[in-house]
């Protein structure tokens, strides 16, 4: 892991730039020269049409894809070029994944699920218990602690999937249309959520979003069509 990837105080947590990529060769690229960047402690949304590149470019941005060229930087530090065992490290230290469809495991218990990513840095379990209990705690469900997912509503599930994201303490969380499985008022309710554990924390969030409503619920809204994010005078 680079040295320079660390948890100090840096006012710029993710950068990109130039980002390109493409599935099949001769078609319009997914992402055309992308670049971006978020300052650490915001609530950022990122908007766009269908089609537009938004969940290509977060999967880019949690090294879960490569780009064909560009750069993606945490904290400064370049990481694009990470192997897989480094990119794997880093984006458990260092990111949350907050998904639509929640990925929690049926056979775990509510605070099992959360741990996970404790129990991947090898720690311990009864501490894995403990600060999986305060998360949950903090997302108002310490009395599910003990429910499978089957046994909680979509919106407790999305709560327990947002206690995992947070629990290794993250620089950067990247929440893949995290209400666009829910109702309309437990999608407020989960973005109330966010916006309070972003605050709380200190965290930083980007969130994809098709819902204009739940984008204007953030600090700064980044739009992009066609691959290309657009500059921020021509953002709506």
């Amino acid at each position: 892991m680079h040295s320079c990837c660390s948890r100090g105080e840096v006012l710029i947590v993710l950068s990109v730039e130039n980002v390109c990529k493409s599935y099949d060769c001769g078609e319009q690229p997914v992402l055309d020269q992308a670049s971006l960047e978020l300052k650490a402690g915001v609530l950022a949304a990122l908007v766009g049409p269908s089609g537009s590149g938004k969940s290509t470019l977060l999967n880019i941005m949690g090294l879960l894809d490569k780009a064909d060229s560009g750069r993606i930087l945490f904290d400064g530090c370049p990481v694009s070029a990470l192997n897989a065992t480094d990119a794997a490290r880093l984006r458990n230290e260092l990111i949350g994944f907050v998904f639509q469809s929640f990925h929690l495991l049926s056979r775990l218990t509510a605070w099992e699920n959360v741990a996970l990513p404790l129990f991947h840095r090898g720690v311990g379990r009864l501490e894995c218990r403990a600060r999986a209990m305060t998360m949950l705690e903090q997302v108002g469900l310490a009395d599910r602690s003990r429910h499978r997912p089957e046994q909680m509503s979509g919106g407790q599930r999305q709560r327990v999937a947002i206690a995992r994201a947070l629990v290794g303490e993250p620089r950067l969380i990247l929440a893949d249309e995290p209400t666009g499985n829910l109702d309309s008022a437990t999608g407020l309710q989960v973005m109330g959520l966010l916006r309070q554990l972003n605050r709380d924390l200190g965290v930083t969030i980007l969130m994809v979003t098709h819902d204009r409503d739940m984008a204007r619920l953030c600090d700064r809204v980044i739009e992009i069509r066609d691959g290309r994010v657009l500059p921020q005078e021509e953002q709506r």
